[in-house]
């Protein structure tokens, strides 16, 4: 057990939740499942996804999700931000900077690692060329930061 994991608050749809992202993501699994019942709705639950353990609990709607704590991804390549932007993204809402807010309202940053080598570069022009074009994008496009980056 980690000492330190994420809670989410679900309005109803926990299981959808916990069932969406064990497709979104190919290194999950779902933990214990707590029902009103036997057969009946999802309290709380844990669910692993890349290592990282949430719980979470069908909590109702006090709650929402908000910008305040998103997810962050290091993607290795442009495969990678591509499969998980479309599949995070659909029924959901595109963001700038690579955010995305995915239809139960979390929020996820679909960040290549390449987007921070090029911000972390001693060269502060060429750190700045790669942050403007971060800027004029949502989903991250590698071929396009790097054309900015290496601009002379």
């Amino acid at each position: 057990m980690h000492k330190i994991t994420p809670f989410l608050w679900f309005d109803n749809n926990l299981e959808e939740a916990m069932d969406f992202y064990v497709t979104v993501f190919k290194n999950t699994k779902i933990g214990n499942v707590a029902r009103a019942g036997e057969n009946g709705p999802v309290i709380s639950a844990t669910f692993e996804i890349e290592g990282q353990e949430f719980k979470a609990l069908n909590g109702g709607p006090q709650f929402k999700f908000n910008e305040a704590i998103s997810f962050f991804v290091n993607c290795e390549n442009q495969e990678e931000v591509d499969e998980l932007w479309q599949k995070l993204s659909d029924g959901g809402e595109e963001r700038q900077c690579g955010w995305v807010q995915d239809k139960f309202g979390l929020f996820w940053q679909i960040i290549p690692t390449a987007l921070g080598e090029m911000l972390g570069d001693p060269d502060p022009e060429k750190s700045k060329r790669a942050r403007d074009a971060m800027l004029q994008m949502h989903k991250i496009d590698i071929a396009a930061l790097r054309r900015a980056y290496n601009q002379q």
